[in-house]
């Protein structure tokens, strides 16, 4: 089974899709990990996208793409797999169904997650990172024992500047606008998921409509 995780900054669906992944026994494929992947072992298309991410800027869909097609002609992914970021656009969605057909495959199902606006600005604004070892906290749902202060390494926790109000407002409303098209394409492969509610809720209801244990 192929399935498409949607949803905002913070809506969890890294967690869920992870998750499902794992339940499904197929591949849970970000884009985030194969960017990293590609660039540790010096490809062509990594050091391509390496290029984009050292200025800051988005790597192009046709690499992303590309990453994503040899990624799914690998033997694991025969039986299925599980998109975490990716789709983000409509013509990142279309990509997507060419190189699946290409695979003689399809998308059998898109989870969008749906979580308020207000609640996505809780989570996302009380997140903070350790500049050491990279783990993330929350000052709500996961604070460290000590202010600022990682408690594996000790190291200095910071806020990144993609999670501050101004900046969270803005990633929503550009999620939306980018997602609404990508809800009607995926319309006959569609189930949406509340995601204001606890993590094993959360999963409970995607397991219940997949149909999976």
């Amino acid at each position: 089974m192929f399935v498409v995780f949607l949803g905002a900054p913070g809506a969890g669906k890294g967690t869920q899709a992870a998750v499902i992944a794992k339940k499904l026994d197929v591949p849970h494929i970000a884009t985030g990990d194969l960017f990293r992947q590609a660039v540790q072992k010096g490809t062509k298309l990594g050091l391509l996208a390496k290029s984009y991410m050292e200025k800051g800027a988005l790597v192009p869909d046709e690499v992303t793409i590309q990453m994503l097609s040899e990624r799914l002609s690998q033997p694991d992914c025969k039986e299925g797999c599980v998109f975490d970021g990716f789709p983000r656009t409509l013509d990142q969605a279309k990509a997507l169904d060419g190189v699946m057909a290409t695979l003689k495959s399809k998308i059998d199902k898109a989870i969008d997650i749906e979580v308020p606006d207000a609640e996505l600005l809780k989570r996302l604004g009380g997140r903070w990172i350790c500049r050491k070892c990279q783990t993330p906290y929350h000052q709500v749902f996961s604070p460290p024992k000590v202010k600022g202060v990682c408690d594996k390494c000790g190291g200095e926790l910071y806020q990144r500047a993609d999670d501050n109000e101004e900046t969270i407002k803005n990633r929503l409303k550009v999620y939306h606008s980018q997602t609404t098209p990508i809800l009607n394409f995926y319309k006959d492969k569609l189930v949406t998921i509340d995601g204001a509610v606890e993590i094993a809720k959360v999963t409970e209801q995607i397991v219940k409509a997949m149909r999976v244990k």
